[in-house]
């Protein structure tokens, strides 16, 4: 007997018709579509399946599927266990967020519950295998040579979404870290906002258009925007949602602020139109403007993707991490808790120059052999510390010889020897005259060449620009100082700052400092991203919000530019020229246009998690008590010194309403602050300076400070805390800015090798 085909119902005229539209599609429901087709047609289950290559038992599970449940039987069904295939961009995000250690492909597929072979398909697609991070290979549609991407603009509105990316020369591969790659609560904070203003906007597209006049095509002109920051930027209803045109501006913007970099522009989500396809005009856009389009991947989602790629950037750039995801969830925020129809449109600063490597001493003479690399592990790192080592106990001694140091540094004499010859050959040390004694051989105290090496100090003041051309022992070679502009454009400041700087260097002439010359240290009011360059939101400059000043000034010097925040470079100046005196850990409280600390705890410059540390006047204010109606503590008079009256004129007002304060009813208020930062820190030296603590005041903080941080405290019997003027004069802080350079260069670090 031949065999009975199975149980099986043939389609009606309507179930005809959605399984031939099925049929003609891909993937196992098209599969099961043509199983029921060819049973309809008489069809054998051994024919079906020699014919369609599967087995006989498929065949007959699917047809009894539609026999019993009719076209939902051929729909997949919700399964326990692991899912069938897991968003990429998921699986890319939890790996950056992991410590290297727990990135393989099992310890992911354990976290998010899928199969491992499916994590290490997709770290093998996107080019993240192994526990480093490699040059990873976005893979959009069409493919991107493997390179390195960095995002630089997101919009998003009621019609579409859309990711630049900017892809660079490949850099580096970053050293491996026990942290994980990426801040995982800012990345987390990201997703929540991206998902809720992704939702936000198709709850705009769908709904009904108001009744309003036909809105800016795409050839209009573009929306202006500085190109230095992100931002939101309000939006109007157009006759229909998605017709508008947003995204053709927010294209040409972001060109104009990256002008060099190949522009590659993701659309993550597009509106259906009734008119000319949306994709269809920002490809035209594009096109015009040098960007290629590109489609997310098919196995993410458009949040997904954004996540994963924004992970990326932050792990392949450390610069960039935390402030750009932060950024990028306040802007995406912003558009959702808006009050009236809006649009996403973050664009990101100019990028940072390709890092360079950090500077090394300077180059030994001809003929010179460098620190041998025989056995053991990093011989040369450990001969550039040693050596950093002695070149830190001279400065600090002034002069010393041979013996003093392997005394000082517990280092050998062969070593110390070996080392002062070679700082002696290249030009960092001179010998000087023999010293004579009565038992043993005659000593040759050394010291540093005070010419062997300068760096150029900037000080962005709100009010005054200050540039100074500084040798290794701190004297000042050259120096310029002049009011700050009054045009409004960053581009005019950060064109006058780089003109200051190369008028200090020519004033200085070539011949002083071209040879040594190390860098330029750059102070300015914080808060700052010191690893970036970026100046982010200083209180009384607002010109300077969110300009990528280290970035700009490298268009102008080819050299190595640190920026740091202004009370930090005027710790490390005291620091460098104080040598000896100021070895000991010490808080330096900074006068200028408002009240900072600078803190050197464990002999070195403190700057905290985001080198931002030392912010008094929020410490003082809570210390006072003193808190504005939103809770938030207040921008207080006492630490803008630049405000106070004269010490024998007091303040007549009462309260929070006062004219101008006295000197001495700042300092009391401010030593307070101070008490505070002791208590808390435990150091014995506090150190006072800045362009307002002159003469004619200084007794008057001097005495309030010190009464106030050695009657108070809770350990006062265990310690008395000197309070002492600086060492710097008033433009310490440019100085410091200048020793900002010294200090990475010369002082001793173990530093983790790549």
């Amino acid at each position: 007997m031949g065999e009975v085909p199975s149980s099986g119902a043939a389609p009606g005229a309507d179930g005809h018709s959605v399984l031939r539209r099925w049929a003609d599609g891909d993937g196992q429901q098209a599969l099961r579509a043509s199983i029921v087709l060819l049973a309809a047609e008489g069809l054998r289950n051994a024919d079906i399946a020699r014919r369609l290559g599967v087995s006989r038992q498929t065949v007959s599970t699917w047809r009894k599927r539609y026999a019993v449940e009719g076209l939902d039987g051929l729909l997949d069904r919700a399964r326990t266990g692991r899912p069938s295939a897991v968003d990429e961009g998921e699986i890319v995000a939890s790996i950056l967020t992991s410590t290297p250690d727990a990135r393989t492909s099992r310890m992911v597929a354990r976290r998010l519950g899928c199969s491992h072979t499916v994590v290490a398909e997709t770290r093998h697609r996107w080019n993240l295998t192994g526990s480093r991070l490699t040059v990873p290979q976005i893979p959009v549609i069409p493919a991107l040579e493997p390179s390195d991407l960095w995002p630089v603009g997101l919009h998003l509105d009621a019609g579409c979404t859309v990711l630049v990316l900017a892809g660079r020369s490949v850099a580096t591969v970053p050293p491996p870290s026990a942290e994980p790659a990426v801040d995982p609560y800012a990345l987390a904070a990201v997703g929540n906002a991206l998902t809720e203003a992704t939702a936000a906007a198709q709850a705009e597209a769908a709904a009904p258009a108001p009744i309003a006049g036909p809105g800016p095509g795409f050839g209009s002109g573009s929306v202006s925007t500085s190109g230095l920051s992100s931002g939101l930027t309000s939006g109007l209803n157009s006759g229909t949602h998605h017709d508008t045109d947003f995204v053709g501006p927010f294209l040409d913007a972001v060109r104009r602020t990256h002008p060099l970099p190949e522009l590659h522009a993701v659309i993550l989500r597009a509106e259906p139109s009734s008119t000319r396809p949306l994709q269809t005009q920002i490809a035209e856009r594009c096109s015009h403007l040098g960007i290629t389009v590109h489609q997310p991947p098919e196995r993410t989602t458009g949040l997904s993707f954004t996540r994963a790629v924004l992970a990326l950037d932050a792990a392949r750039h450390p610069e960039s991490s935390t402030r750009v995801l932060l950024d990028v969830a306040s802007v995406l925020s912003r558009y959702v808790d808006g009050p009236e129809t809006a649009r996403v449109r973050w664009i990101r600063e100019p990028l940072p120059a390709p890092s360079a490597a950090p500077p090394t001493l300077p180059l030994p003479s001809p003929g010179h052999s460098g620190p041998g690399t025989g056995g053991g592990a990093n011989q040369i790192d450990l001969g550039s510390f040693n050596e950093c080592v002695v070149i830190e106990t001279v400065r600090l001694a002034g002069r010393i010889t041979r013996g003093e140091i392997a005394e000082r540094t517990r280092l050998t004499q062969q070593s110390v020897s070996r080392i002062a010859r070679s700082l002696i050959q290249r030009g960092l040390l001179v010998e000087e005259r023999q010293r004579h004694s009565a038992v043993g051989k005659p000593s040759s105290p050394v010291r540093l060449r005070d010419g062997a090496a300068h760096a150029l100090g900037i000080h962005i003041d709100p009010h005054v620009l200050t540039a100074v051309l500084v040798d290794l022992s701190g004297r000042v070679v050259a120096r310029r100082s002049e009011p700050i502009t009054s045009d409004p454009r960053p581009g005019a400041v950060v064109t006058q700052i780089a003109d200051l700087g190369e008028t200090v260097l020519e004033q200085a002439g070539h011949g002083r400092w071209e040879e040594g010359f190390l860098g330029i240290g750059v102070a300015t009011p914080g808060p700052v991203d010191t690893v970036s360059g970026t100046v982010l939101d200083p209180p009384l400059m607002s010109v300077l919000r969110d300009v990528p000043l280290r970035t700009l000034l490298e268009r102008r010097f080819s050299c190595r530019i640190v920026i740091e925040k202004d009370c930090s470079a005027a710790a490390v100046g005291e620091r460098w020229i104080g040598r000896d005196s100021r070895a000991c850990d010490f808080v330096y409280l900074y006068l200028g246009t408002g009240v900072g600390t600078g803190l050197f705890l464990n002999g070195d410059l403190y700057r905290g998690l985001t080198a931002n540390a030392g912010e008094f006047g929020q410490l003082c204010a809570v210390t006072l008590g003193r808190f504005d109606e939103s809770g938030r503590p207040e921008i207080l008079p006492e630490c803008n010194p630049g405000s106070y009256a004269p010490a024998e004129h007091p303040s007549r007002a009462i309260g929070r309403q006062r004219s101008k304060l006295t000197v001495q009813q700042a300092a009391k208020a401010v030593s307070r602050g101070v008490l505070s930062v002791i208590d808390l820190l435990d150091v014995g030296l506090v150190v006072v300076g800045g362009p307002f603590f002159t003469g004619e005041v200084a007794d008057v903080w001097l005495t309030e400070i010190e009464h106030a941080v050695n009657a108070y405290p809770t350990a006062r019997r265990l310690r008395r805390i000197r309070v002492e003027r600086s060492v710097n004069s008033s433009e310490a802080v440019a100085v410091g800015a200048a020793s900002t350079i010294f200090h990475s260069t010369f002082t001793p670090r173990l530093r983790r090798s790549p």
